[in-house]
């Protein structure tokens, strides 16, 4: 494809292989004139992420499990219609398809090292809870009469 500003990288130097991603063209609905009636500006942009050897296989792996819900046969696809050209739409599902596989593919994130309240703080609380049930308990009416 001449023109089209790729590679499109995913993270660090895995980016998508143009050659496992299929277009198809269709009829974008909304404005456009009469031009748009016959010019095929929607695209859809498919990805076989069960297939593919681009991806390292812990990062296949993730992503299968994170867009599980996406995938059609293990293939994942996208779809842009937001601009009148076709051009600028395909460059829209590529961008869109490498994120998409950025996040997925991304490791999880570590998990949380739980950090114990310092002393003085719980006493503090402590505290201030007990001088706010004595201004309470102050405000009851039994002892005014």
């Amino acid at each position: 494809m001449e023109g089209m500003s790729g590679p499109y990288f995913i993270r660090g130097s895995v980016s998508l292989p143009e050659a496992e991603l299929m277009w198809r063209f269709s009829r974008s609905s909304g404005p456009g004139g009469q031009h748009v009636n016959t010019s095929d500006s929607q695209v859809e942009l498919r990805f076989d992420l069960a297939r593919t050897e681009a991806l390292p296989p812990v990062w296949k792996e993730r992503a299968l499990l994170r867009l599980a819900g996406r995938l059609v046969d293990g293939v994942v696809s996208v779809r842009a219609s937001e601009h009148r050209s076709q051009w600028r739409n395909r460059e829209a599902a590529a961008v869109r398809l490498a994120a998409l596989l950025a996040e997925a593919t991304a490791p999880p994130p570590k998990p949380r090292k739980p950090t114990r309240i310092p002393r003085g703080i719980n006493e503090r609380r402590l505290r201030e809870k007990k001088q706010r049930a004595e201004t309470k308990r102050g405000r009851s009416g039994r002892d005014w009469g």
